[in-house]
């Protein structure tokens, strides 16, 4: 059986969507997968199959990064994935697909960078991570990089410093931006040992002011990507361990989602800067932060924000028109800003109300709304009284 076939079998279930078989198949660059019932066997998928109900081809581009053996080539597919993110957009895939999607392919390119400028012999003594939105899951267009690395405890690697300044530009080289906070790869203090990253973690939850907690928020979606991903594994640990069940260490953990306000109006009706509604400070990162915070008191390891909802809704944690009231607002936020972002070419926040229709500024006020109500109920939750 080995002979003709390879292992692990990844499966999807009978009734899924066809994207997410698309998805599996990019994320694990494969062709097949098998279709199940019941835990058991029912079909088998061809990508073929797939890729004829697709206008445009994840497949395609994730083999153009497996195949690329420079950054010039690697370049040239990493400014394929805009025009990529439109057809699908245009094609009515849904905004939460795309993001998982594309978090995947993003996940390869820099995987693909990490190999080609980290010597292949020190790659099994390091790893790198992805921060912020990319470890969610939950980027569309490149945005900032925020990156870490894990260095494996007693392993001597004298130009550490030069290669990872070296990774630095040539992430930037492929379309991601440098973090304006400094959190990268090239600085020294998002480069440590797994013991070091422990001490960390352990010292971040001990000050909790507005910085390390932001650092503490940054690190908790931590995605290993490139070299060896089970470096990060004692240090979420620790991470996850320190924090269950801490109210007031989460209590100022959870401070953050709360400092924006809403914007509505007194008579509850959308309000906007001339700018426009910066729609990431008025809406997604308190849904974002509350929900991370709830994950880490209930010792949920999930990283991205869809999973996280559905894993507290299903611990009891979110009643269930929450839970969908929240994924629903979060997935309109990131639809409206997606769209708005392509047209105008750029990464803005920033929603422009008279670019709207009727119903999409209904349903943004409504969202809005559920954001409100889940900002009293954090306050209340975490006892906060300010």
């Amino acid at each position: 059986m080995a002979d003709i076939s390879t292992f692990p079998v990844y499966e999807i279930k009978q009734g899924d969507f066809v994207f997410n078989a698309m998805l599996t198949m990019t994320r694990h660059k494969m062709k097949r997968v098998m279709v199940v019932k019941d835990k058991q066997a029912v079909g088998m998928l061809d990508l073929t199959q797939i890729l004829s109900s697709f206008s445009s081809h994840s497949h395609v581009l994730s083999l153009s990064i497996a195949r690329a053996k420079s950054i010039a080539e690697l370049a040239q597919t990493s400014q394929r994935q805009n025009d990529f993110v439109k057809s699908l957009l245009v094609n009515g895939i849904r905004t939460r697909f795309i993001m998982e999607l594309i978090s995947v392919l993003n996940e390869q390119i820099i995987e693909k960078a990490f190999q080609l400028i980290v010597p292949k012999e020190i790659q099994p003594h390091c790893c790198l991570l992805v921060l912020g939105s990319e470890g969610r899951g939950e980027q569309v267009l490149k945005t900032d990089q925020d990156n870490a690395l894990i260095i494996e405890e007693g392993y001597e690697w004298p130009q550490c410093q030069s290669i990872m300044n070296e990774l630095t530009e040539t992430l930037l080289q492929l379309g991601y931006p440098l973090c304006p906070g400094q959190v990268m790869v090239n600085n020294p203090l998002w480069v440590a040992t797994q013991s070091q990253w422990q001490h960390k973690v352990t010292q971040w939850i001990a000050m909790s002011n507005a910085d390390s907690v932001m650092q503490l928020a940054i690190f908790s979606d931590a995605l290993p990507v490139a070299g060896n991903k089970q470096l990060v594994e004692p240090v979420l640990d620790a991470l996850h361990t320190s924090l269950k069940g801490r109210m007031l260490t989460l209590s100022d953990f959870v401070r953050p989602a709360l400092q924006f306000s809403v914007p509505l109006t007194l008579f509850g009706k959308v309000k906007a800067r001339k700018d426009g509604l910066d729609i990431k400070q008025g809406g997604i990162f308190s849904i974002v932060h509350g929900i991370r915070a709830l994950a880490l008191e209930h010792d949920i390891r999930q990283r991205n924000t869809f999973d996280r909802i559905q894993a507290l809704h299903q611990l009891g944690c979110l009643e269930s028109d929450t839970a969908d009231n929240l994924s629903e607002a979060l997935k309109l936020f990131c639809k409206l800003r997606l769209a708005q972002q392509l047209a105008h070419q750029d990464a803005s926040n920033n929603l422009d109300l008279n670019a709207l229709d009727r119903t999409e500024r209904d349903l943004l006020r409504h969202s809005l709304h559920v954001v409100k109500k889940f900002k009293q109920f954090l306050s209340y939750h975490y006892q906060i009284r300010d």
